[in-house]
């Protein structure tokens, strides 16, 4: 058997780094990424300094989904974290007396919330129907959630989802699935 020399080694070395992190790559732009929550607009589902494993391939939007945008909006910088409510062709009623939201003339069934919904400090929407080819998204922590509700983020278009929030893994007590 021979003795690699040095720079054969180093090289070896170089070329298994390189395999890896050129499969990380592809594994987090095709198939999923790693997101942090930032701000308290999804509590109590996701809290600040939450890890979330996002999937991306083959995701199509619906109804209930969390999910991972990157529209610009407002002070709002980097991806933020919200749930559809609605997508392309339906109609979305909010009713801010009750707290409650309608899909279609139905009241959604909403135990993700932390609180009963009041009127957003921004004014907001109360009635809209979701363009084909957009969602409508809000954060389950209404009463302090900059969402679809506010006409600078409006429906969002679909091209500006990075993918479905699936799983928290960091810190290790809120570890599970997302729902």
């Amino acid at each position: 058997m021979s003795k690699q020399t040095l720079g054969q080694s180093l090289y070896g070395w170089l070329q298994t780094i390189t395999a890896v992190l050129t499969a990380i790559i592809l594994v987090f732009t095709f198939l999923g990424r790693i997101t942090p929550v930032d701000g308290v607009s999804m509590e109590p589902t996701l809290h600040t300094g939450d890890l979330m494993l996002v999937r991306s391939i083959g995701y199509r939007p619906r109804q209930g989904d969390v999910v991972v945008l990157t529209k610009p909006f407002d002070l709002t910088e980097g991806p933020i974290v919200k749930r559809v409510i609605a997508v392309g062709g339906q109609q979305v009623d909010i009713d801010y007396g009750t707290g409650t939201v309608y899909m279609d003339g139905a009241a959604l069934d909403e135990p993700y919330l932390k609180e009963v919904m009041r009127p957003p400090w921004y004014g907001g929407l109360t009635s809209v129907t979701v363009p084909e080819g957009s969602v409508f998204v809000m954060g389950d922590n209404r009463n302090n959630s900059n969402d679809s509700r506010d006409v600078t983020l409006g429906t969002v278009d679909e091209r500006y989802i990075l993918g479905r929030a699936e799983l928290v893994f960091f810190p290790f007590r809120n570890f599970g699935r997302i729902q």
